[in-house]
């Protein structure tokens, strides 16, 4: 099938805004229906709460000893979470995270077709290398993260808010806009990037995974194939894409999660970890390797139909603006 002929004057800003709405449709609506999102949202709530749980093992704090809480699996901590906080917990940060999608899915699919067609180039048969690939998606993937950051710290810390308190300890946040106004009080305009290190790292990995695998897989379909640039061929494409972006960015994942969850000081320095090398050393000390893949199944179980719901959003909103298929 031959590509759409680009018909728009303002491209890359329609090309931002399609990126954008294709994310809010994956995030929320699905790709048929409002399910997606009552029935996706949760993983994402239990895959935090997965990466949070034996964090440090006991410890001592002023003097008295900290248990933490039961080890559980993915089930057993989404049932808990019903149990103990009520079933609404279950999406708890899901402004925050449409509004971090906004930001972050705009900026990187902007950015990696710029650097593809403009920077790096296409190779003579229309191909893009696979190490042009994995430069330009991992480039576009930290520069979207660096830039929503402040909403991915917002959604971290209103998603621990329950499990705070069963803890017993006060309420952090109590809303968006509060827990980025209480940030900015507490931290000035940089506290609304803590954490940003190994959630840019994540993001890239991921990025990695998803777009690299994405454009190879469905541009290699295309040239030695039968299958036409439809919806058969980028359903395919993102299948892969999710597999491959959930393996690699669960590890940066937790540890992400770890340090942007851990309690501050006044000086908004990390009381638990003093980088995200020191919280991956410690994560692997204290509980092995096979923590840094904590959350894997509901991650897994979230992007893949969030990747399939996008990609195939995204591709069939180009075509009907008429904007040439990625």
């Amino acid at each position: 099938m031959a590509p759409v002929q680009e018909n728009t004057q303002w491209p890359r800003v329609s090309k931002f805004t399609l990126s954008a709405c294709a994310a809010t449709v994956a995030e929320l609506g699905g790709y048929r229906s409002f399910t997606h999102f009552l029935f996706t949202f949760p993983l994402d709530l239990t895959k935090t709460r997965l990466q949070i749980q034996g964090e440090g093992g006991s410890r001592q704090h002023a003097g008295s000893l900290h248990t933490q809480t039961p080890q559980r699996g993915m089930l057993s901590t989404a049932v808990g979470i019903v149990r103990e906080e009520g079933p609404l917990k279950l999406w708890q940060g899901a402004t925050p995270a449409i509004y971090r999608h906004i930001v972050y899915s705009g900026g990187r699919m902007l950015a990696y077709e710029q650097l593809r067609e403009s920077v790096f180039g296409r190779s003579e048969d229309g191909s893009f290398p696979f190490w042009k690939a994995v430069i330009a998606s991992m480039i576009s993937g930290a520069l979207g993260q660096f830039i929503a950051s402040p909403t991915d710290l917002v959604k971290v810390q209103m998603q621990m808010e329950g499990k705070r308190k069963l803890e017993g300890k006060p309420p952090r946040v109590h809303g968006v806009y509060h827990a980025f106004t209480k940030i900015i009080a507490e931290g000035g305009i940089r506290g609304l990037w803590a954490g940003w290190v190994p959630n840019v790292q994540r993001a890239a990995l991921v990025n990695l995974g998803d777009l690299m695998t994405y454009d190879t897989v469905k541009h290699f379909l295309l040239r030695n194939t039968s299958i036409q640039d439809n919806s058969v061929c980028h359903g395919l494409s993102s299948i892969c894409s999710g597999l491959v972006a959930a393996t690699m960015g669960t590890p940066a994942d937790v540890v992400k999660t770890r340090v942007m969850n851990q309690p501050r000081d006044s000086n908004g320095r990390g009381l638990l970890y003093k980088s995200s090398i020191d919280c991956l050393v410690k994560s692997v000390k204290k509980e092995g390797c096979i923590s840094l893949y904590k959350g894997f199944l509901p991650t897994w179980f979230r992007m893949a139909p969030w990747s399939l719901t996008f990609w195939l959003t995204f591709e069939q909103m180009r075509r009907a603006m008429g904007i040439s298929s990625f």
